[in-house]
């Protein structure tokens, strides 16, 4: 702690040394002040710029310069004629006012320098050499160094408090906008500006009638000479490791031009770094927003993809292949083509041990030591085609067709205190083909017409297979529950399969009738459908040593062990929104009336539940200033479940835990409020957002648990009993010279009703966690970044209550030196305390160095080294509504890679 408040004190003096302030107001001939006027200070004897200001809303503004300097001062503002003069500082803090004209062309002096910060109505750019420090090598860290800009934990782009949902390149679609792609493989010495695209609109035609003020894009203008060129670069390297040989390649290439544009990135190595996670291809989205997101009904049609044991980031051994392709092409103004190509392998060797102890000890069940191995396979595909065509301003017309197919595996040993030997083996080849057809059309001035449909056909076919140890001649734990399942107890092993089989048929579609009442208000009236069938078969079966499988009769669920379930659901709804601006305020009140069909027949047998459900919703923006805004919505949200909470057969969804599902299963009811602030000054680069939520559940679907040794057999129902959920979080960033400090805090509070053995029992949880964090962005000296996480988990589970307590102080630095070498490193330390006095540790650290003759130099040179201290694995302590769990998952050796990157 002594030596970090030194280094805190050290970036405090630097920052400081031989500085002064210059303050003052800018203003118009009339005496009004001007916001958002650009005042910059270029040093006469460097000729390089020194500071920068914008205006607030009172037109003040502030500079940091060095004391006895020369300095030549440009203010500027749009419309007015720039104003310029030489200062000289002294050893005194500066007050100077400045008045500006309307602009006349014969007075027009040349900007030398291009703010580093420019706003434009809602655009806010940023020129992104202003920000580069030479130690930048991916869009990402550009990103990094720009004030307000953050990517979080799962590497998605956040902009005063908002998360980036579309990144484009010289306008067109980077991977249909995926911001993880774009930030870890865009070269940073292409990028000339960043464009925050603040209430971003797809839609142009849509723009004054839809509320977007929680959209954000991210456009990336190409430096001047990137345009009707190959750009990237090639990265090749190699290394040594305890046991294998590293392998590394890495290809970049982009092309882009007015027409068209083709980017490819590759990967393929076995050191564990990962472009793009299983995880990640999983959620990506092509960019496909289902048009009933705010009608006001969810339903679930459920996710029958593995349950890999460990992530792609934390295991003992990790190759990884990538190969993706972008393109763009208009061949005439009205006409854009688009798609991309992306297949992902992975093989991934993983161990992790466990220690389980559930929540009321009076249940009787045994706490359970664990210790798995894997073997995961997993080969994913994507493609993509979009058509855009817009004749005219009145008229736009975009399909879309994702197309995703996955070969998965994993192969399980697994080692119990109380079950013994378990081998496992997982199989899954999932299909989906999603279609998205959008009509936008403007009658005249007061009539706009929006058409949305998506189609979407899913296919799951997941096999599972256990094999445990039995003796036929004396008792062993998996016997009972073998016995309810009826197996073949005569042998010296229970070899269990199970086929699944689950089809998803949806079409959700919409016509929306905007009709303008005047530039303050209008109507939307909406029209909208859901159509949703799902099929789910299942089989248990037992294998037998001659190889033949044997159907076995259950003693329990009234003997069924399969499904063949067909479930219908259909949501027709009209919707009406009154949308009115009126000073500071937007007010959007509405509400949506549903007609709601589910049928689901099984067995012969069939289960049907119509009804009419209101559902009200309302939100409201108050802005405050032109970057300062709070907004509050309340919506009623109607949710249904997928088939397989509704098969009555017995489903295996692992060796330990069975479920049958309730055919007569209704829908459960919430109320959601959120609440969200967020507030930018450019002023001094003040960064504060804040996000509060709340949620209650009626007629949740839960479920009644029973567990027979450590082994749990569930079904579902609804309960009357309502489960809440209460969430903050908010950041606050404050740049003050070329120290950055900033805190992240976070708050969560649910209150979960769980039925174990019988009896209900409430599950409370609190977490709490605060990030303060300081970050420096000096030209040429070191910069550091220092972070130091603090969370504290409590949970109430019946009986029992935990407390986990986790510090986990950081520490990045990179420096550029002698403009050839680059070096960078970071290093975290994480301790756990328990609420039994015990406590567990990790650190992690890694480094690199890396040279190249000049910044134009085409070679690179690099040496990485990860897990540098040669930590065998990482410690995780977590709790749900049934079990507390302390988990190690063991990682990587030490790696050392020698590197070559060529740039193009």
């Amino acid at each position: 702690m002594k030596h970090l408040n030194c280094l805190l004190f050290l970036l405090v003096g630097i920052s400081s040394y031989a500085q002064i302030t210059m303050t003052g107001v800018v203003k118009d001939s009339l005496s009004n002040p001007l916001e958002l006027a650009n005042v910059v200070a270029i040093n006469q004897a460097t000729n390089a710029l020194q500071s920068y200001g914008i205006t607030n809303d009172k037109g003040k503004y502030t500079l940091e310069l060095d004391a006895n300097t020369s300095y030549k001062m440009q203010v500027s503002y749009v419309g007015m004629t720039m104003l310029e003069e030489v200062l000289t500082t002294q050893e005194s803090d500066i007050t100077k006012d400045y008045t500006l004209f309307a602009e006349n062309e014969l007075d027009a002096v040349e900007l030398v320098y291009e703010m580093p910060v420019v706003v434009r109505g809602d655009t806010l750019i940023y020129n992104a050499d202003s920000f580069k420090t030479g130690t930048e090598r991916k869009l990402g860290d550009v990103l990094e160094n720009l004030p307000g800009v953050e990517i979080n934990e799962d590497g998605q782009v956040e902009v005063e408090g908002k998360v980036v949902n579309k990144l484009m390149v010289n306008g067109k679609d980077f991977f249909d906008g995926d911001t993880k792609i774009a930030t870890e493989n865009i070269p940073s010495d292409a990028v000339s500006k960043v464009q925050v695209l603040r209430n971003y609109a797809e839609v142009g035609q849509l723009r004054s009638v839809r509320n977007n003020q929680n959209n954000v894009a991210l456009n990336i203008k190409l430096k001047e000479g990137k345009e009707n060129f190959w750009f990237g670069n090639v990265t090749a390297g190699g290394g040594a490791a305890p046991e294998d040989e590293l392998y590394l390649f890495q290809p970049k290439l982009f092309y882009y031009s007015p027409k068209y544009s083709l980017n490819f990135i590759g990967d393929l190595n076995n050191t564990g770094e990962t472009a793009i996670t299983r995880r990640d291809l999983r959620s990506f989205g092509g960019g496909f927003r289902t048009p009933s997101r705010s009608s006001g009904t969810d339903i679930n049609l459920g996710d029958n993809n593995l349950n890999f044991l460990t992530n792609q980031g934390n295991a003992l051994e990790i190759e990884s292949q990538l190969a993706t392709g972008n393109f763009s092409y208009s061949p005439t103004k009205n006409l854009d083509l688009s798609g991309f190509l992306i297949f992902n392998s992975s093989r991934i060797l993983s161990r992790e041990t466990s220690l389980v102890q559930y929540t009321n000890p009076e249940f009787g069940i045994p706490d359970e030591e664990t210790e798995q191995t894997s073997r995961e396979r997993s080969d994913q595909g994507l493609v993509k085609l979009s058509v855009s065509f817009q004749p005219n301003l009145n008229n736009q017309l975009d399909y879309d067709v994702l197309g995703r197919i996955s070969d998965d595996s994993q192969n399980q040993n697994l080692f119990s205190s109380v079950i013994g030997n378990t081998s496992q083996l997982e199989e899954v080849t999932p299909y989906i083909i999603n279609q998205n057809l959008n009509y936008y059309y403007t009658l005249n001035e007061n009539n706009i017409f929006a058409f949305e449909a998506q189609h979407l056909i899913k296919d799951e076919d997941p096999f599972y297979n256990a094999v445990l140890v039995n003796d036929p001649e004396g008792e062993d734990a998996f016997d009972s529950t073998a016995e309810a399942l009826g197996l073949d107890n005569t042998l010296i092993d229970y070899n269990l399969g199970q086929d699944r089989r689950i089809k998803s048929n949806q079409l959700d579609a919409k016509l929306d009738h905007y009709l303008i009442l005047n530039q303050r208000s209008n109507i939307n009236f909406t029209l909208g459908t859901i159509l949703s069938r799902q099929e789910f078969r299942s089989d248990i079966f037992q294998f037998l040593t001659d190889g033949t499988t044997f159907d076995p009769t259950p003693t329990i669920n009234d003997g069924r062990d399969s499904n063949d379930v067909e479930y219908n659901f259909s949501d027709v709804y009209l919707g009406v929104h009154y949308r009115v601006k009126s000073g500071i305020f937007t007010i959007t009140p509405g509400f949506s009336v549903h007609a709601y069909g589910n049928k689901n027949t099984q067995s012969g047998v069939t289960f049907e539940d119509n009804f009419f459900r209101l559902l009200p919703d309302f939100e409201t923006r108050i802005q405050f200033k032109k970057s300062e805004a709070l907004t509050f919505r309340y919506e009623m949200r109607n949710q249904f479940t997928d088939v397989t909470r509704l098969a009555q057969g017995l489903v295996l969804n692992d060796y330990n835990s069975l479920q049958f599902g309730e055919p007569e299963l209704q829908n459960a009811l919430s109320n959601n409020l959120s609440l969200f602030y967020s507030s930018f000054n450019l002023f001094n680069y003040t960064n504060v957002f804040a996000r509060a939520s709340y949620s209650s559940n009626i007629d949740q679907i839960r479920s009644l648990t029973d567990f027979e040794s450590v082994i749990r057999t569930s079904t579902f129902f609804n309960s009357n009993f309502a489960d809440e959920n209460f969430n903050l979080s908010g950041r606050v960033q404050r740049t003050f010279g070329k120290i950055r400090a900033s805190l992240n805090a976070s708050f969560n509070y649910s209150k979960i009703n769980q039925f174990i053995q019988g009896e209900k029992s409430l599950n409370e949880g609190f977490t709490q966690s605060y990030t303060p964090g300081i970050r420096t962005n000096y030209k040429v000296a070191p910069n550091v970044t220092l972070r130091y996480r603090y969370s504290v988990t409590n949970n109430n589970q019946g009986d029992r209550e935990t407390k986990f307590v986790t510090q986990s102080p950081s520490i990045e630095m990179d420096a550029y030196i002698w403009k050839k070498v680059v070096f960078r490193t970071n290093y975290s330390y994480t301790v756990q305390d328990l609420d039994d006095g015990d406590s567990q540790s990790f650190q992690n650290w890694d480094a690199r160095i890396s040279y190249r003759k000049d910044r134009d130099a085409k070679w690179e040179y690099e040496v990485r080294a990860t897990n540098i201290l040669t930590i065998d694995s990482q410690v995780r302590n977590s709790a749900n509504n049934i079990a507390v769990f302390a988990s190690e998952t063991f990682i990587q050796p030490r790696f050392i890679t020698l590197r070559l990157r060529y740039t193009l």
